[in-house]
């Protein structure tokens, strides 16, 4: 396992004439972490398998130790920033069980930021933490009713691996699995 800083590093875009910093969460921006979290579960309720009326009520404390969480070894957390305001997020972790599997979880951009590249600029921050820590697939789950979502994986090399799962909060919904390999063209 690699602990390298570069796998943390701060990403710059110009995207449409603006700039874009891709950081990670770490426990001194876990207030900003809340704020874009807590907007997206807003925004796009069936799109996670929390909810707003749950992770509203989580105290500060509770906001660093998810930053914690989310920036250690086998963990990650990007946020988008623009213009120092969060406006998007993509976390992933590595699986328990086959540490050649990481999961992208956590995955959203603000309705005003969308079709800008933050969120391809984020799928590639996660690949690259996760190609990092020896991972050879990225994997995630995308409720059926988010065509959106669905499309946009596609367009970014996933595909459905067959998989579906009951969605936690909806039983009207079911969540699909995609998947994509992540090992480098030299190393496959």
């Amino acid at each position: 396992m690699r602990s390298d800083a570069r796998y943390h590093s701060i990403s710059i875009l110009t995207l449409k004439w603006r700039m874009f910093v891709i950081k990670p969460i770490v426990p001194s921006n876990a207030l900003e972490f809340k704020t874009v979290r807590l907007s997206a579960l807003k925004d796009s309720p069936t799109a996670f398998g929390s909810t707003f009326a749950k992770e509203s009520r989580f105290t500060d404390a509770d906001w660093f130790k998810r930053a914690t969480d989310w920036s250690g070894d086998r963990a990650v957390g990007y946020l988008a920033m623009d213009f120092g305001a969060a406006c998007g997020i993509a976390g992933a972790f590595l699986s328990d069980s086959d540490p050649r599997r990481a999961s992208l979880v956590s995955m959203w951009v603000a309705p005003a930021h969308r079709r800008t590249g933050i969120g391809r600029s984020l799928i590639e921050a996660i690949r690259t933490w996760a190609r990092g820590r020896g991972a050879h697939k990225l994997h995630l789950m995308v409720t059926s009713n988010n065509s959106a979502a669905i499309e946009f994986y596609r367009r970014n090399g996933f595909a459905m691996t067959g998989i579906i799962e009951p969605y936690p909060n909806d039983s009207a919904l079911i969540e699909y699995e995609m998947s994509q390999s992540i090992l480098d063209s030299c190393s496959q």
